[in-house]
């Protein structure tokens, strides 16, 4: 029996395992010295603020403030009043963050170190965005609050929607489906001096020829049968004194398009059936996921409209253009779908990895949308397991596996042994896991024996 009164041997913990007892604690830990420079973070801003620790460790604290990743800054009370500090901080990606600052002093009784915990609230609400203007907060749903990133490609193409927001030229924005076309189009009409005026969008590609038409131009009455005998108002009238979005105008006939560029140049036009010439005071942007240019060359597009569309280009980066806005956007819309549907799911690191490698093909709609599936169909943790399969074969696929991440080659190998011993648990045999998994039954039965299955099994 030990003597209760001998003293216990401290335990020794080295450095690498005090680092990961920190890395894995849900709040965020972050330390910053008396200069307010940052001397330490854990793993968790990377899902508070979509920043590794590497990017946050060196930097002063009020940089990060200042450059928006959360509001408001812990840092002045507690230097003030040398004493703890708990309130509510909002970052840019949307979650609720209950913060408690505790000074460390020295013997003359100044800061040594600040040491911050950071807890995030179940309750998850949109960034609250401020008018650029007038400093009161805007609209809750405002678009801004989609224009989530830290790529350098992006922030450079959203410097520069600020800078000819002011103008009344027409813009044309390209880039693949699903890259945020339609949001950076509205958040150039919010940032214009047309921002109180209204903001109408249509997608070119989702109607036939001749109801877009009537759509946009409206129609006189009595102008063909089964019109209303008062007529219509288009979109185009309708959009006087603000901004009107064309969404996939490369889709629309050679006919619609005589009648746009008349819009554009003389700024009126003639509803359909009409007589009467209508004057519109309009910004047009447009945009497209086709090479507009190689239409124009190979005569589906009109040159001149072309060139009328395209005073102002616009190129919008694809999803696996702006590698790291991968991590901030999928905590955005895990914040999004969490208050939508009152659950506080949470993401495995593994998960993570494998979103970084993948290529998105459907950019930020595809994100937006698996999120949405996840946050709906896991239980608490969404785990590399739950993810589509066809996104873990891609992954794979196109990392070569010399280079692929520690954690990103465990995860795929632990979705591998779950499907491999599912199957096998169900069907029994190497010919059946190897249909149901699309192999070779030479491989589902390597495969089984790799995770513990039967190694004689007879091969039927």
């Amino acid at each position: 029996m030990s003597n209760p009164t001998q003293p216990i041997e401290p335990i020794q913990i080295s450095h690498d395992t005090l680092q990961k007892i920190l890395d894995n604690s849900s709040d965020e830990i972050f330390v910053v010295d008396g200069s307010q420079r940052i001397v330490y973070v854990n793993h968790a801003c990377e899902r508070h603020y979509g920043l590794k620790p590497a990017e946050v460790i060196g930097r002063n604290t009020m940089e990060l403030f200042e450059e928006g990743y959360w509001t408001p800054s812990i840092i002045p009370p507690v230097f003030e009043r040398k004493k703890t500090v708990t309130m509510k901080q909002t970052t840019y990606l949307g979650g609720e963050l209950i913060t408690t600052a505790v000074p460390i002093l020295n013997q003359a009784g100044d800061i040594e170190l600040v040491v911050i915990n950071s807890k995030e609230l179940q309750n998850y609400k949109s960034l609250e965005i401020k008018d650029a203007q007038t400093g009161q907060p805007a609209d809750p749903d405002a678009p801004e609050a989609n224009l989530i990133t830290n790529s350098e490609k992006m922030e450079s193409v959203i410097k520069f929607c600020k800078k000819i927001a002011s103008v009344d030229s027409t813009v044309l924005i390209q880039g693949e489906s699903g890259t945020g076309k339609s949001v950076l189009a509205k958040y150039i009409h919010k940032m214009s001096r047309r921002k109180k005026g209204p903001l109408l969008t249509i997608n070119c590609a989702a109607i036939p020829e001749e109801l877009l038409e009537s759509e946009l131009f409206g129609y006189a009455q009595g102008a063909f049968t089964g019109a209303s005998k008062t007529g219509k108002v288009g979109l185009i009238e309708s959009a006087d004194n603000g901004t009107l979005f064309l969404d996939e105008v490369g889709e629309i006939s050679p006919k619609i398009q005589a009648k746009l560029l008349q819009v554009i140049q003389d700024h009126e036009f003639i509803p359909v059936g009409g007589r009467e010439t209508k004057k519109v005071d309009i910004r047009i942007i447009a945009a497209t996921n086709r090479n507009l240019y190689d239409m124009v060359q190979n005569r589906q597009f009109r040159e001149d409209l072309y060139y009328r569309l395209n005073v102002i280009d616009i190129k919008i980066p694809s999803l696996r253009e702006r590698t790291k806005d991968i991590i901030p956007l999928t905590y955005y819309f895990l914040h999004k779908f969490n208050k939508q549907y009152g659950v506080n799911q949470l993401i495995s690191q593994a998960t993570l990895d494998i979103f970084s490698a993948y290529s998105w093909p459907g950019n930020l709609r595809q994100l937006e949308n698996l999120i949405e599936k996840l946050v709906v169909t896991t239980d608490s943790v969404i785990e590399a397991s739950d993810l589509p399969e066809h996104m873990l074969q891609h992954t794979k696929a196109r990392t070569p596996s010399a280079s692929l991440p520690a954690a990103l080659d465990d995860a795929l190998a632990e979705v591998e042994k779950q499907l491999v011993t599912a199957a096998y648990q169900k069907l029994g045999s190497t010919r059946r896991v190897a249909e149901h998994l699309q192999i070779s039954q030479t491989k589902a039965a390597r495969l089984i024996r790799k995770y513990g299955g039967s190694s004689g099994e007879p091969p039927y």
